[in-house]
């Protein structure tokens, strides 16, 4: 941890959309950032590809260090669902998973959103943190019920997923 936040104190991440051209780095990131779900490295292209406006990557010294992917729900324009956020261990402890929230939702197409979205199972500490953090940051309210159970939509194969819904209070305009 401590070599990470010296690395962040000399040199800050560029925040960027995607493009096409960072989909193999951002499957290579996914692979290291256990336990992230393990999409195709095409999912993870047209990601960069058809939802850049609602993904972002965190580059520091040319190296992809962090990524975020989500989109606007289509029947409710209020509502962001992050579909995964990814830092890599040279990144960790930075605030670098906030920071990358805070820069998707201060872009001008997600002016209209008051809710954040995601799924978690309970053995996922890291995301836990990250959603409670933003929470707290934008005052808001926390809340999770189990949406995709173990039993009836994964066949036993996958831990429950509890949507967690963060409905905030304060937004920011422009990242730090």
């Amino acid at each position: 941890m401590r070599h990470a936040m010296e690395m962040f104190r000399k040199a800050l991440p560029s925040l960027r959309k995607p493009s096409a051209e960072d989909g193999a780095a951002i499957w290579e990131l996914i692979q290291e950032c256990k336990p992230l779900d393990e999409n195709s490295m095409y999912c993870n292209l047209i990601q960069c590809d058809h939802f850049r406006d609602t993904c972002i990557v965190a580059e520091l010294n040319g190296e992809v260090v962090g990524w975020v992917s989500g989109y606007i729900l289509p029947d409710d324009p209020e509502t962001f669902f992050v579909w995964q956020v990814a830092v890599s261990e040279k990144a960790r402890g930075t605030g670098l998973g906030t920071l990358m929230l805070r820069g998707l939702l201060s872009r001008e197409n997600c002016e209209g959103v008051k809710r954040l979205q995601t799924t978690i199972t309970r053995d996922n500490p890291g995301s836990w943190a990250l959603f409670r953090k933003f929470s707290d940051y934008t005052d808001g309210e926390l809340s999770s019920t189990p949406y995709f159970a173990k039993s009836q939509h994964f066949n036993e194969q996958h831990d429950t997923e509890y949507m967690v819904t963060i409905t905030m209070k304060a937004r920011t305009k422009k990242a730090a």
